[in-house]
């Protein structure tokens, strides 16, 4: 918005970059926009801490059912609090982290602090002092983080090899108990196949800052069920996050249009 296609940049024919403001470019046409001589950036250095902000607020807010609760004390019908309206424990949990790039090291670092035990699978594997910082153990297969996590966070970038990355198959690995946490992109999870695993208990909850599309059609299953929180893709919205990515996409066109080192060239 505006969408970034062919008949946009043929009626620029001066354009040097485009300054991308958040982290996913899954939206642009990168080969498209290239062919044309232009250049995109992204503002990684913003978005990390918010994003894994968010990622533990939905982890403990889907752990201690704090949506639920807030419900169970506003509406009119509560007479008591039931003594046996049970969540989970953080502490001491199994978090499984798909995707360890900056974000998803910030989440285990703050995962860190509530020692859990962290299990991440990405592309390439950490460095060994960076997995000894925050405690973290590298699964080489993604099967085996899945079957041992309490909590499994997505942290991925949308490419045609994470599209869909968590189907049936993969929502079947997890444990009953585990809840799935999604503050990448919606498209990474094939939400027909978390539909039925929600409904059928296949796992315990799911807490999503992402669908796919945003928002979902308002008669979307989703929607209903009473094991799901979906917040509005707020991962970079705080007031310190929008400024600064602000000033990092302006850095970037400045240091394009200068002809200096970029600091974020995607």
């Amino acid at each position: 918005r505006p969408a970034i296609d062919r008949e946009l940049l043929e009626s620029l024919p001066n354009l040097k970059v485009i300054g991308n403001s958040g982290v996913g470019v899954d939206h642009l046409d990168l080969k498209m926009i290239s062919s044309f001589g232009v250049k995109v950036t992204n503002t990684p250095h913003a978005v990390a801490d918010p994003t894994a902000d968010i990622g533990m607020a939905l982890m403990l807010a889907s752990a201690r059912r704090l949506v639920e609760g807030c419900q169970i004390v506003v509406s009119p019908d509560t007479k008591y609090f039931a003594v046996d309206w049970l969540g989970v424990e953080v502490t001491r949990a199994t978090l499984g982290i798909i995707g360890m790039g900056s974000i998803g090291y910030k989440v285990a670092q703050r995962a860190r602090a509530f020692n859990m035990r962290i299990l991440y699978h990405n592309r390439n594997r950490r460095r060994k002092e960076e997995e000894e910082a925050v405690g973290a153990h590298y699964c080489a297969k993604m099967e085996d983080l899945l079957q041992q996590s309490d909590f499994v966070m997505l942290v991925v970038n949308l490419t045609p090899e994470t599209r869909k990355l968590i189907g049936k198959k993969e929502l079947g690995l997890m444990k009953p108990t585990a809840t799935l946490i999604n503050i990448s992109r919606g498209a990474v999870i094939d939400q027909d196949a978390l539909v039925e695993a929600l409904q059928n208990k296949v796992i315990r909850a799911a807490a999503l800052d992402v669908t796919d599309p945003e928002p979902l059609p308002r008669d979307h299953p989703l929607l209903n069920l009473n094991n799901i929180i979906i917040t509005p893709h707020i991962g970079t919205a705080t007031v310190q996050a929008i400024r600064m990515m602000a000033e990092e996409a302006i850095a970037n066109m400045l240091a394009v249009l200068n002809g200096q080192p970029i600091p974020s060239e995607v």
